[in-house]
């Protein structure tokens, strides 16, 4: 592994939306699986909607993007990952990949509980997160991602009319691939 020093510039690791690159700008972004943390669906209080986010787990390791903040001005970032409190990554979380200091966004406990039918997953925005995972590690990556989420509820089918802000138009096999893995993970779909 390559240990990168920056000194004017921080990073962040992205493990959901951020994987896509077509939903952000943010530079010398890379490929990497960290350890420590499992990815979770969890409904933010705050907001009354429902994101991916983390939680520790010693014995998970997920894959995701760093990429650079330039100039370390986290406002933009901050804003777009409103309901999250951002987090420092140690070293020892990179398991492949390189090691940069990097930030980690997660929901706080207190501020979330599970998905639900007033608070469901959006298509639209699982299927940016799967187009990410699917570019940057293959269909490996897009099995890895549904095995190593947890906190699967029910799905809200906005793909006609999506209500995820960066929502884009996906590939109709990554759709059929999203879908596929819904049912036969017996996720409730719920229409619009």
């Amino acid at each position: 592994m390559t240990h990168i020093r920056a000194m004017d510039d921080a990073f962040f690791f992205g493990y959901g939306s951020l994987v896509n690159r077509h939903t952000h700008d943010y530079p010398d972004a890379q490929p990497v699986t960290i350890r420590g943390w499992r990815r979770e669906w969890r409904m933010a209080r705050s907001l009354g909607r429902t994101f991916l986010s983390v939680v520790p787990d010693a014995g998970a390791q997920i894959d995701g993007l760093v990429a650079r903040v330039p100039g370390n001005d986290w406002a933009a970032l901050d804003i777009r990952e409103t309901g999250y409190g951002r987090h420092a990554l140690g070293a020892d979380a990179f398991a492949r990949g390189p090691v940069r200091p990097a930030q980690i966004y997660a929901i706080a406990p207190q501020n979330a509980q599970p998905a639900n039918p007033d608070a469901p997953i959006k298509l639209s925005y699982l299927d940016v997160v799967v187009e990410g995972f699917a570019q940057e590690f293959g269909l490996d990556g897009v099995a890895r991602f549904f095995d190593t989420t947890t906190g699967w509820g029910p799905v809200l089918d906005d793909r006609t009319a999506p209500l995820y802000p960066r929502a884009r138009p996906v590939a109709p096999a990554l759709r059929r691939l999203v879908d596929d893995q819904l049912a036969n993970m017996g996720v409730e779909r719920l229409s619009r």
